[in-house]
């Protein structure tokens, strides 16, 4: 068992874990699962100890090192997907998890969408799962990640690929559009697909015959309506729980004395003050008001002016929730913290740790220390809580059901 893993050691919290335990004494086994791209390995982190890791898989030879560092190498291969074959992969898995890169499906991306060098990893990914099925041992779920911007790229054609895939092989899915801000203090909207296969029985109660307005936003709702009948009777709408109200804000994360950041001279804040437009000046001097410490984030944005010539813009923040991290791979910039004490505004970048706070990581993870190394592996992640509230939501109460099932047999 890895060092983290033996830190989150605690008493089964789900259903699944708590008859596991009662049948087993144990607190561990409710599953078996393969994590694609895994990066950081926040998948893992989110599924929890009593879920058994067979297997994951990255490309990224820094991130693997991480990922070795934090939960150990035995399942882990590191290279392209492409290489991958069902051989690697050993047993059974109840789960499959693919946070696919979301480079080409992006908004703000190449546009390439499927197709795409990146993105289109998706499909080496999926020859895996048909090759499993062809063999017996298909998972029983599948859990898709990626950027919103999947459910509109090239005119929502993308979306119905992937919604095709699952259904021509098997599976029934569930598309959801979850926001981290619901758990962590990170503006983080992203799209999950948890896909079922046709033969497992999905108790009713996860499922609803409409939409709601939490995880279902109007473009889901949009994607839906554009799909053939085929695709829309395989189509899920998963209830979910309202999530459990969380008062931690980025104030409750900053650090004061960070490693590896330094704060901004007095000239540097200023030119970043000179960036920002009336509105922005106008935040800076709202936060000035209140006489207290208002901690906020910004980030450098290319804009129009009002000549149409592009200009670089700070753009601040102070509702206490970050902005949404991103990789400065895409050409994205940093994210900077802005403190606002009084008349006195001190900036810096935010630091490596920060950000794996944002993303759900405990302090105790192992970043590595090279800044930019650790706020790529950060920012290229899936928000840790996101991916316990649907392990608690779905994925564990389908095991439970198929638990008994079986034990009905």
């Amino acid at each position: 068992m890895s060092r983290l893993e033996q830190n989150k050691q605690r008493e089964p919290h789900s259903p699944l874990g708590r008859e596991r335990h009662r049948q087993t004494g144990m607190d561990g086994d409710i599953g078996g699962f393969y994590e694609f791209f895994s990066g950081a390995g926040m998948a893992r982190a989110g599924l929890g100890s009593g879920w058994r890791c067979l297997f994951a898989n990255d490309i990224d030879r820094k991130k693997a090192a991480s990922y070795h560092r934090n939960w150990g190498g035995e399942n882990l291969v590191c290279g392209d997907v492409n290489d991958v074959t069902t051989g690697d992969l050993p047993g059974y898995a109840d789960l499959a998890w693919a946070s696919f890169p979301c480079q080409d499906l992006s908004l703000a991306g190449s546009g390439a969408g499927l197709k795409g060098e990146r993105s289109g990893t998706f499909w080496p990914f999926w020859r895996l799962m048909l090759q499993l099925a062809r063999e017996s041992r298909a998972p029983s779920m599948i859990v898709l990640e990626n950027v919103c911007g999947a459910i509109t790229s090239h005119g929502g054609k993308d979306f119905e690929t992937i919604c095709r895939a699952l259904r021509d092989g098997g599976y029934g899915f569930g598309p959801l559009v979850v926001n981290a801000a619901l758990f962590v203090p990170q503006s983080r909207p992203r799209l999950l697909i948890v896909a079922v296969k046709d033969d497992v029985i999905v108790p009713s109660a996860l499922t609803g015959e409409l939409p709601d307005d939490i995880f279902h936003t109007r473009s889901l709702k949009a994607a839906f309506g554009r799909l053939p009948s085929d695709l829309k009777e395989a189509w899920i709408w998963w209830r979910l729980s309202a999530p459990p109200a969380h008062s931690i804000g980025f104030s409750d994360l900053f650090e004061d004395d960070p490693k590896g950041v330094a704060w901004h001279t007095t000239e540097q804040t200023q030119r970043l003050l000179d960036m920002m437009s009336e509105v922005n000046h106008a935040k800076v001097r709202s936060a000035q008001r209140t006489g207290r410490r208002v901690i906020g984030t910004a980030y450098k944005r290319t804009r129009r002016d009002e000549s149409g010539r592009r200009v670089q813009r700070a753009e601040v923040r102070f509702d206490n929730i970050a902005g949404c991290l991103r990789t400065p791979a895409g050409g994205s910039s940093r994210q900077l913290v802005i403190v606002v004490e009084g008349r006195k505004v001190r900036s810096r970048l935010i630091s490596s740790r920060e950000t794996a706070r944002l993303m759900g990581l405990p302090d105790e993870y192992v970043l590595p220390e090279n800044y930019n190394e650790a706020y790529h592996l950060t920012g290229d992640g899936v928000v840790v809580p996101v991916v316990r509230f649907l392990a608690n939501e779905i994925c564990e109460p389908i095991l439970l059901e198929m638990m008994r099932a079986r034990e009905a047999a």
